[in-house]
């Protein structure tokens, strides 16, 4: 179902002005004209660009924007963009367009236009992947989806600023492992099902849990062993590698144990095939070699306060 086509206002804030497109054209020409308004963005009476918002359904409505070369960095696009989603999230008998939802889809290249987004209060929710050819370039391989909700707080409540703020930027992995020493300083460590080295217990840290008590869960998940993290030991930034993208990896102490404690071991056979304590030279044969140089560094830091290493490297 699609939104009623209500006669297209004029809009400003003071600064710029939206103004109904005269003319036909359009970057959707498939669009049913019921289903699209289009603007031509004004300062002081010079048009500088254009915004487009079409209808997906009838809750959502989709933007495109573009602003012509000689009128950038002056932060009109953004301002006409807030404009238009104002405009869009407002329910129609107060004059509004009535969605609920307000989206855009930016190439993942294009950062000036993301930068517009997320400054006009879009929410940046993740990324699309296109097959190559079939982008609105032939080069375009993803899409960083971004979207405003009526539901969303005034951007001038500081919760709602934050949580902004959250949707862009960085975010990396964090992986904890536990270093578990037997009498004779063997490290346990295990044999992976989904790769050949063997590796230190231990696995992703979920969204919002604490590093510390994720690998405490992770060694009782995979090994059905309850062993409390002691403390942290190493940190261990891994590069990108293999499909992975970046990690931090944190390696917390988990104490001297007997070596008798591998007969409780109950391998999760999703992921571990088995384990064992290794000596140094069975950890070197055995392990990847930056896997090798971490479990070497930990140990060598062992009660000096947690150290950092890059691929197990200082």
């Amino acid at each position: 179902m699609s939104h009623q086509r209500a006669e297209q206002p004029t809009l400003t804030d003071g600064s710029v002005t939206l103004r109904p497109h005269a003319g036909d054209a359009s970057t959707d020409r498939s669009a049913d004209p019921a289903d699209l308004a289009r603007f031509v963005v004004e300062v002081d009476g010079e048009v500088v660009g254009t915004v487009e918002l079409r209808t997906v359904d009838q809750h959502t409505g989709e933007l495109t924007y573009a602003l012509d070369a000689g009128h950038r960095g002056h932060g009109w696009a953004t301002r006409a963009v807030r404009v238009a989603t104002d405009w869009a999230l407002t329910e129609e008998p107060l004059g509004g367009r009535g969605f609920s939802r307000v989206q855009a889809q930016v190439d993942v290249t294009a950062e000036s236009a993301l930068r517009v987004a997320t400054r006009s209060g879009l929410r940046r929710e993740g990324l699309k992947r296109v097959a190559p050819g079939t982008g609105e370039r032939p080069e375009t391989e993803e899409y960083v989806v971004l979207a405003r909700l009526a539901s969303d707080p005034p951007l001038s409540e500081p919760g709602a600023f934050r949580s902004l703020l959250n949707s862009f930027l960085p975010r990396k992995r964090a992986i904890s492992q536990m270093l578990i020493r037997d009498e004779s300083g063997r490290v346990l460590c295990c044999q992976l099902t989904y790769k050949q080295d063997w590796d230190l217990p231990g696995g992703v840290v979920e969204v919002g849990e604490s590093p510390q008590l994720a690998v405490s869960r992770e060694v009782t998940e995979e090994l059905a062993l309850s062993i409390p993290a002691g403390p942290l030991v190493l940190t261990d930034w891994l590069p990108p590698w293999g499909g992975w993208d970046d990690a931090l990896c944190l390696v917390f102490d988990g104490g001297v144990v007997p070596a008798a404690i591998t007969e409780q071991i109950v391998p999760q056979a999703r992921e571990i095939r088995t384990a064992e304590f290794l000596t140094p030279e069975q950890v070197a044969a055995r392990c990847a070699d930056f896997t090798a140089r971490r479990i070497a560094a930990a140990l060598a830091n062992l009660g000096s306060g947690p150290a950092y290493t890059e691929s197990g490297m200082g």
